[in-house]
């Protein structure tokens, strides 16, 4: 999702994502990951069964048991292919044990992967990354939730959007270098049910840095100037993990 997405009124409108080699050339990707997150309360048994259902199961993401709810799981699935999430995830979530289970919907959260248009690793950045990160055993707390932009974000100039979005990713590369907290960045421009731009998944080896993570954010521009709206969060821990091959 480039910022300055090339139309033409002959060709049309080039929807790849782009980035940069290191020459500064121009390289595309035509394609993507999207993840959606679906929340479910009244689970009164053992974890252990849904996993055992998810380890039969060919769906690649992760499950969490709900900070905020002791009956709560929340699903994280991922696939490139978006007619997974109508056909083969919803098949599969009929047949097993999250049947009998109430889809709590405000928490339903589905993205895609994009790219800004400078990175140089393309495959990196849409698709490898944000699947390494969702199935690292190494940080089992995460934290989902979508922002909306407040509309005047985008009256700024270049440089003025560039200088708040440098702030605002600069403090999550740092929380990164230190192992705080890592980011998937996903935008959901139409797919979201409430009209968010996009939905933001944290993760971290423990809980505290994700909230001080969220603290430090409140004090940015893009955050305490030019956000309309964020959250809910759901907050959770791994359950269960499944690479995607």
């Amino acid at each position: 999702m480039a910022i300055d997405i090339q139309e033409n009124r002959n060709e049309g409108v080039d929807l790849r994502e782009r980035g940069r080699d290191a020459d500064g050339r121009t390289i595309f990707c035509d394609g993507r990951l999207f993840m959606q997150l679906l929340v479910f309360t009244g689970f009164e048994q053992h974890p252990k069964i849904l996993i055992r259902t998810l380890n039969r199961s060919k769906l690649y993401g992760a499950l969490y048991s709900s900070l905020h709810d002791p009956r709560g799981v929340g699903l994280l699935t991922v696939s490139e292919n978006p007619e997974f999430f109508v056909t083969e995830l919803q098949d599969y979530l009929r047949s097993t044990p999250f049947h009998g289970l109430k889809c709590r919907t405000e928490l339903t959260f589905i993205g895609r992967t994009y790219a800004i248009g400078y990175e140089t690793d393309l495959n990196e950045t849409l698709f490898e990354r944000p699947k390494r990160y969702v199935c690292n055993p190494e940080w089992p707390w995460a934290m989902w939730y979508p922002l909306r932009r407040a509309g005047a974000f985008e009256h700024l100039n270049a440089e003025e959007r560039r200088t708040i979005l440098m702030e605002h990713g600069g403090i999550g590369q740092a929380y990164g270098r230190s192992d705080h907290a890592h980011d998937i960045r996903l935008a959901c421009h139409g797919l979201d049910q409430n009209d968010n731009d996009f939905v933001v998944g944290l993760l971290s080896k423990d809980l505290h840095p994700l909230s001080a993570i969220v603290e430090r954010m409140r004090k940015t521009q893009q955050t305490s100037r030019y956000l309309s709206s964020i959250g809910p969060f759901f907050v959770g821990h791994v359950l269960w993990q499944q690479s995607v091959s």
